[in-house]
This record gives C-alpha cells, sequence and structure tokens, in this order.
C-alpha cells in the first residue's frame, strides 16, 4: 500500500460514519403519522387477489420483517430481507406501487434476499395516506396528489440508504433501487437525485404530468440530470402511460447521452409484475426480472 492511501475496510467504516450522521438524534415524534406500522396482507383497494398466480417467497435463510427508519419528523415504517449470515450486502432500495407497501412488495424484498441482495421497502406515504384502507386506487391517488410531496420521497429514501448503511449489513456503495407503478416514476426521480446510485429499474412508472408544488418534475423534464444508469419495463398495452410518452422519454435520454434502456412488452397491460393481479403476464414479468438483475449486475450492484 502506498504511504498516505486510505485502507478499504477504513474507507467503508468512514462511509457507514458518514451516513449514519445523516439519521437524527432529535427523539423520534410520531404525531402527524397516519401510519406508524406495515400493514398485513393486502390493501382494500386490490381485493380479491389472484392466489392462483400469486408468488410467495419463503423465508428460510433470511432475516426479514418490518423495520423503523428514522426520519428527521419521526420514524417510517419498513420491510426489511436480507440474507441471513453474511455480508454486508449490496442494496436495493424496492418502492411500492399505489397501494403501499403490502405482500406482494415484501415478496419482492425475500425474492432478492434470496439472491444475496439488502433489499428494504419503505411506506413513503406514512404520513399522510394509510393506502391499506381506502376501497379504491383512485381514493388513493387522489390522497397521494393532495399530500405527497416528491421532495419528502427523496429525503424518505435518503433516510432508508442512511438506515441500512448503519446496520452494518447493507453496501450501500452498490446501491440500487427499483419501484413499480407510483415507485417507477420513483425510480425515475432518484436516478436524477442520488449520485451515488449505481444503476434503478423502473416499472411502468409515469413519465410526464403537469407541474404542481408537490410533484413540480417528472421523469421527463428530468432526462438530462440522470446521475445513473436506468431500466425502463413499460407495457405497449398500458392504458395509463401512453406510448408516445415512453417514446418522448427514450429520445431525451439520448439527447441526453444517458445510459438507458427502455422496454416495452407489446401487448401489455399496466402492472403486468403484479402477480397478484389480473394483470400480471407471467412471461414479461419473468423477463423484466431477468434484465432487472442483469441492469444490477452491468453496472456494479451485483
Amino acid at each position: 500500500m502506498q504511504d498516505g492511501a486510505v485502507p478499504p475496510r477504513a474507507r467503508h467504516h468512514s462511509r457507514v460514519a458518514e451516513l449514519k450522521s445523516l439519521i437524527p438524534d432529535a427523539p423520534l415524534n410520531r404525531r402527524g403519522f397516519v401510519m406508524t406500522s406495515l400493514s398485513a396482507g393486502f390493501a382494500a383497494a386490490v381485493m380479491p387477489v389472484q392466489a392462483q398466480t400469486m408468488i410467495v417467497t419463503d423465508t428460510d435463510g433470511l432475516e426479514a420483517g418490518a423495520v423503523k427508519v428514522p426520519v428527521a419528523d419521526g420514524a417510517i415504517p419498513a420491510y426489511r430481507a436480507m440474507p441471513a449470515s453474511g455480508g454486508p450486502f449490496p442494496t436495493v432500495l424496492v418502492v411500492h406501487e399505489i397501494f403501499g407497501v403490502h405482500e406482494h412488495i415484501k415478496d419482492i424484498c425475500r425474492r432478492l434476499a434470496k439472491l444475496g441482495y439488502y433489499a428494504i421497502a419503505t411506506e413513503y406515504y406514512a404520513r399522510h395516506v394509510d393506502a391499506a384502507k381506502l376501497a379504491d386506487a383512485a381514493a388513493i391517488s387522489s390522497a397521494i396528489r393532495a399530500k405527497v410531496a416528491d421532495r419528502e420521497v427523496m429525503e424518505d429514501a435518503d433516510a432508508t440508504v442512511a438506515f441500512a448503511a448503519a446496520s452494518g449489513k447493507a453496501d450501500t456503495g452498490r446501491l440500487a433501487i427499483t419501484g413499480f407503478c407510483w415507485g417507477g416514476r420513483v425510480v425515475w426521480l432518484y436516478a436524477a437525485h442520488n449520485p451515488r446510485l449505481k444503476a434503478g429499474v423502473a416499472w411502468y412508472g409515469r413519465l410526464v404530468g403537469d407541474p404542481s408544488a408537490l410533484t413540480p418534475k417528472h421523469p421527463l423534464d428530468l432526462a438530462a440530470e440522470m446521475k445513473a444508469p436506468v431500466l425502463g419495463l413499460y407495457g405497449g398495452a398500458d392504458g395509463g402511460i401512453p406510448q408516445d410518452t415512453v417514446e418522448f422519454m427514450r429520445d431525451a435520454l439520448k439527447k441526453a447521452n444517458k445510459t438507458a434502456e427502455i422496454v416495452v412488452y407489446p401487448d401489455t397491460p399496466h402492472a403486468f409484475n403484479a402477480d397478484y393481479r389480473p394483470s400480471y403476464r407471467k412471461a414479461a414479468a419473468e423477463d423484466g426480472w431477468k434484465r432487472m438483475l442483469a441492469w444490477f449486475k452491468a453496472n456494479g450492484v451485483a
């Protein structure tokens, strides 16, 4: 080792100490939080579930369960899964659908943990909305638009990374993010926000929208600001995400010379990875999963 060089282990401990410093020392104040713990089962808006196609991953060989992520004004519930021994593991932020952190999102975390990742899904609506109790997607969407700010979501994602690093089990130097539906949009935003992110995979996240005080910019507006490679996975028959917006995003990324790829599955609806819903398309979901893992590997996460 050359004189003055910092040993790799020392650099790791220094980085962990830096991330720990992001966790507030003030007492946690839960006032104003609609959710202080995760809901069991599925959101009311998606019941009944399609059990015949639903994937259920066991916890054998894993450490998995609910945790609390400290943030500036309290603590947010989250679900974490990782191998029961070893580590630190490459880290994946799993961002929930519009329905919050329910059993499908928890299962995504377990699937990743079985592959050697530290996967954590934070309930980003916790201050404002308990999506599990609302009867339909329209009510959830209305509540989100009225209350949930992009800035707050980015800060909570950063706090989740800090929490993971402080555990000693997560290698946040190998950090990825993946998200679905509402969370797919968050993937694009976070790739523009965090320069330390290695890779993102966005499953059918909206790309355009009207600016508002809570959502001032959308992924298309941020294409030139992407700081990490992003893979987008979209359905060609998605009634909520017009194909021209997908093409606009593809062109904007190309013009900005960003490392990105967008895959469109023909005749495939929105939420094609949601194996508990009629929208599930097994072939597209399995192909997307393989592409996601390959994207992580190609970009230094796996």
